[in-house]
């Protein structure tokens, strides 16, 4: 079975969000499960050169882009077992950072129809296409209206996988003809309450819908969470399914991680302790082993949850010996939040505005308990990497967040959680885990997390099943 994976960011090359961390981890796990998966990005001018070194250009081709036709030069690396296929087009791509350009439309349409036009010059003809959010959702549209007849592309599968649907290509419906080059016959398939609409037109053409969890898929049939798509999507529903993120376990490893203190294993944790109480002097914290440190690690916006945290957390601090390690970066009424929180408890909490890597490593390492109270979570990530490091989650239950997390209250969770979108609900799961860190059975929950197993393994195997199941139709 050949998959083509295309992603318009992937680790270690380029990323900006979850989609990074998957195009890098799944096309490996499948690997290394015996599918041919190759995976194809825009060479962006931000790659490293490093990386960049170890290309090897193949030849190049010209693409159609409405009237107009466009270089797209194509090189090759081989990374972790996995072909990757850069496309060269240093109008579009040789620019600072991925997105937030004013021709992101024209840029992302170019990129979804090279994906198809590369195929017959890579000499690689895959039995599934596998795009990922809205800037490859043009893939599986221009296939079925203008290769899927075509010499040389008969018989290709199409996958689309939704990472949030909160993002989804919207532009004006000007567009259509002069820049997307796509027939008036056919505007039906992109246009949505008057817009163009691209992720709409990789829902309506592939043959297969995925999200990244399980009950991510079944949130986005209700209008709470659907921004808006829910009617096209309850059309589709029996295209529709969910498979849950893992998370790269060598990569997040307390046994190597070199970002840590000291390095800890499930067989033996008493590691975890000097990690957290070099955590507390690094933030300027008291020392002190017998008092509950949360992690926050997150972008400071409303939809994380932030909004119940600047609620309450204030109140838990009069209530409650705890303490709370911040990092993150986001809106201003947040970031001034903890900074006050900071300035006024500067020995119980510790505010980091930014995004600093090893950081956040540490914090995963240090901290007792991980706070995740989104009001949506598509997957998540942050929670799988806290439990590989011992660490407790506190979260909603909601997308991937209720798919990776049990509440330990029945004597057999990883963690935290509570239902409602509620400040006080949130509260009350917080102190939860704050006695449950003064019991006796502490130890027995954070070798629990420890061996969670949150890698590719299972997820791949059920991408495998369902690449299966599209090619028996």
């Amino acid at each position: 079975m050949k998959v083509l994976y295309v992603a318009s960011e992937a680790l270690p090359f380029m990323a900006s969000g979850g989609l990074g961390d998957v195009a890098g981890s799944l096309p490996v796990a499948l690997r290394k499960r015996l599918i041919g998966c190759r995976v194809v990005m825009p060479l962006y001018d931000g790659i490293k050169q490093e990386y960049k070194d170890q290309m090897k250009f193949i030849t190049s081709i010209s693409v159609p882009v409405s009237w107009r036709r466009q270089y797209c030069g194509i090189f090759e690396a081989k990374v972790n077992g996995v072909i990757y296929y850069f496309l060269d087009n240093q109008y579009y791509f040789k620019r600072d950072g991925i997105y937030g350009h004013y021709d992101d439309a024209e840029r992302f349409a170019f990129f979804s129809r090279a994906v198809l036009e590369i195929i017959p010059a890579i000499d690689w003809k895959p039995d599934i296409i596998h795009c990922n959010d809205w800037q490859s959702a043009l893939t599986p549209l221009y296939y079925s209206c203008y290769y899927a007849n075509t010499m040389g592309y008969e018989n290709i599968k199409t996958v689309f996988t939704i990472h949030n649907i909160q993002y989804q290509g919207k532009y004006g419906n000007e567009l259509l003809s002069d820049v997307l080059g796509i027939a008036p016959e056919h505007n039906n398939l992109i246009l949505y309450d008057g817009l163009v609409n691209f992720l709409k037109a990789g829902i309506e053409c592939s043959n297969k819908v995925t999200t990244v969890s399980p009950s991510y898929a079944k949130e986005i049939l209700d209008p709470w969470f659907s921004h808006g798509l829910d009617p096209i999507l309850n059309q589709r529903s029996w295209k529709l399914c969910g498979i849950l993120n893992g998370i790269d376990v060598d990569g997040y490893n307390p046994e190597t991680d070199k970002d840590i203190w000291a390095n800890y294993s499930s067989d033996d944790f008493t590691n975890k302790a000097k990690n957290k109480e070099e955590l507390q002097k690094m933030m300027g914290l008291n020392v002190d082993p017998n008092v509950p440190l949360v992690g926050i690690v997150t972008r400071l916006v409303g939809h994380k949850g932030v909004d119940l945290m600047k609620e309450v957390l204030e109140k838990s601090l009069c209530e409650r010996n705890i303490q709370y390690v911040v990092l993150g970066s986001g809106e201003w009424q947040y970031e001034n939040f903890f900074r006050y929180l900071h300035d006024k408890y500067p020995d119980r909490v510790s505010a980091t505005i930014g995004f600093v890597p090893d950081l956040a490593r540490k914090i995963y390492a240090g901290a007792d308990l991980f706070l995740m109270p989104s009001k949506s979570e598509p997957c998540g990530l942050s929670q799988m990497v806290s439990l590989r490091y011992g660490t407790l989650p506190i979260v909603r239950e909601t997308g991937g967040l209720k798919d990776s997390i049990t509440d330990c209250g029945d004597g057999m969770g990883n963690g935290f959680t509570f239902k409602t979108y509620n400040a006080y609900d949130m509260l009350g799961a917080i102190y939860r885990a704050v006695d449950a860190y003064h019991s006796e059975g502490w130890s027995t929950l954070v070798k629990r997390a420890l061996d969670c197993d949150m890698s590719w393994g299972k997820s791949a195997n059920e991408y495998i099943k369902m690449y299966r199941s599209l090619l028996k139709d």
